[in-house]
C-alpha cells in the first residue's frame, strides 16, 4: 500500500474518534450497498468504492479542511476502472472521461484564481480542484451540474443551520470545508446519473 494512502487511511482514524466511527462506517456501508443495487456486478463494485472515498473525504475535511491527494487519487483512479469496464467503447469513454476531469479541474482552478485576487484569500483549496477532477472521471457532462448544486446547497443549508443554533450572524466570509459537501454529491449525482440520464 502507498505510504500516501497509509498516511490517508491512519489521518482517517484519527478524525473519526470522538464517537463517529460508527456513522461513518455506517455511511459507507449504506453507500456501497446501494451502488450494488443499483449496478449489480463490476461495476457496482467500483461505485462502491467511490461511496467509501467520499465518506473518508468528508470525514477529514469536515475536521481538518484538507482533501487528501492519495483519496482523490484512488477515487479518480476508481472512475477510470469504472469507465473503461462498463462502457462498449472503452478508449473513447476514457478519453472522454479523461478530458471531463482535467476541463473540470480546470474550472475550480479557474474559480479559485478568480475568487482570490477578487477577496484577496482563498474560496477555494486546491484539495477541492483535485476533487474536481475525480467528479468530471465519475460523472458524464449533465450530471456534473447535478454535483455542483447538491454541494453548494448542502453547505449553505448547513452552515445556515449552524448560525442559526449558534445565535450568530451570516457572514460571507465564514469558511466551510466543501469536500465535505462535493465529495458524497459526487456518488448521490452519479446515482442520478444512472436512473435519470442513463436509465
Amino acid at each position: 500500500m502507498p505510504a500516501a494512502l497509509r498516511n490517508a487511511l491512519a489521518t482517517i482514524g484519527g478524525d473519526l474518534r470522538d464517537g463517529a466511527v460508527v456513522p461513518a462506517v455506517a455511511a459507507g456501508t449504506c453507500g456501497a450497498a446501494a451502488s450494488l443495487w443499483i449496478e449489480p456486478g463490476p461495476g457496482g463494485l467500483l461505485a462502491a468504492g467511490l461511496a467509501a472515498v467520499a465518506v473518508a473525504i468528508a470525514a477529514i475535511d469536515a475536521r481538518r479542511f484538507v482533501i487528501p491527494d492519495a483519496l482523490s487519487a484512488t477515487g479518480l483512479v476508481l472512475g477510470l476502472l469504472y469507465v473503461w469496464t462498463t462502457d462498449p467503447w472503452p478508449v473513447d469513454a476514457l478519453t472522454a472521461a479523461l478530458l471531463r476531469g482535467a476541463a473540470l479541474a480546470l474550472v475550480f482552478l479557474l474559480l479559485r484564481i478568480g475568487y482570490r485576487r477578487l477577496r484577496g484569500r482563498d474560496g477555494l483549496g486546491l484539495g477541492d480542484v483535485k476533487l474536481a477532477a475525480m467528479a468530471g472521471v465519475w460523472l458524464d457532462v449533465p450530471a456534473i451540474p447535478v454535483a455542483v448544486e447538491i454541494a453548494a446547497l448542502a453547505g449553505l443549508a448547513a452552515y445556515g443551520v449552524r448560525q442559526l443554533r449558534s445565535g450568530g450572524p451570516m457572514r460571507a466570509t465564514a469558511r466551510l470545508p466543501f469536500g465535505l459537501f462535493f465529495a458524497p454529491a459526487i456518488w448521490i449525482a452519479w446515482i442520478v446519473q444512472r436512473w435519470l440520464f442513463e436509465g
